[in-house]
């Protein structure tokens, strides 16, 4: 069964950007995105090396950089932070870039999915972001008290998590800009299933 393309409109409603060699990031009012991300991000680049994500590859394999952008939903962060019984999450402490309102289960948007901002900066989703016990490890410093929360959030993260992307389309993205997320046809592929 295919499900047709459709649009949604929603807002940027932070911005983050690492500040030397970690990937946890500082809010900032505004991102200007080229071609290999954030300048001097620790994500970006047009090609990065291999990690447990690409366990088909040799560990430090140079490829493609489609992790140039992580991006959140305040919403999603929420879920987790409650089921890891713990006060907040925030965007930063996982490396988040953009956090986004306006889309209901963020994490669940389909690779292929572009994103147009009004002031002209496009991206192109790649695909959701598992989570990862680095990201828990980083939760976990500003909850000395929980040994639990490294481990927890892989599974309470699950889906939820956001997504990966790279841009598409340079130029500046500004905190509380507009948005349309263009969502291409969508169907589950099963060889067996006749056309």
């Amino acid at each position: 069964m295919r499900k047709p393309a459709i649009k949604l409109k929603g807002t940027v409603a932070g911005l983050y950007r690492t500040e030397g060699k970690g990937f946890v990031t500082s809010s900032v009012d505004g991102l200007d995105l080229g071609f290999d991300g954030i300048a001097a991000d620790a994500h970006g680049g047009p090609t990065r090396k291999t990690g447990g994500r690409e366990p088909w590859y040799p560990r430090g394999t140079e490829i493609r950089n489609e992790r140039q952008l992580s991006i959140l939903s305040l919403n999603e962060l929420a879920e987790i932070a409650e089921t890891l019984a713990i006060p907040e999450l925030r965007p930063e402490w996982i490396g988040g870039n953009l956090t986004l309102e306006g889309l209901p289960r963020l994490s669940e948007l389909p690779p292929r999915t572009l994103l147009f901002f009004e002031n002209g900066v496009t991206i192109k989703i790649d695909g959701d972001n598992g989570p990862c016990r680095l990201s828990g490890r980083s939760i976990a410093q500003h909850y000395p008290e929980r040994t639990d929360i490294e481990f927890g959030f892989v599974k309470a993260a699950q889906h939820k998590r956001g997504l990966v992307a790279w841009v598409e389309k340079p130029g500046s993205i500004s905190l509380g800009e507009a948005f349309e997320a263009r969502l291409p046809e969508q169907w589950i592929y099963d060889p067996n299933e006749p056309r």
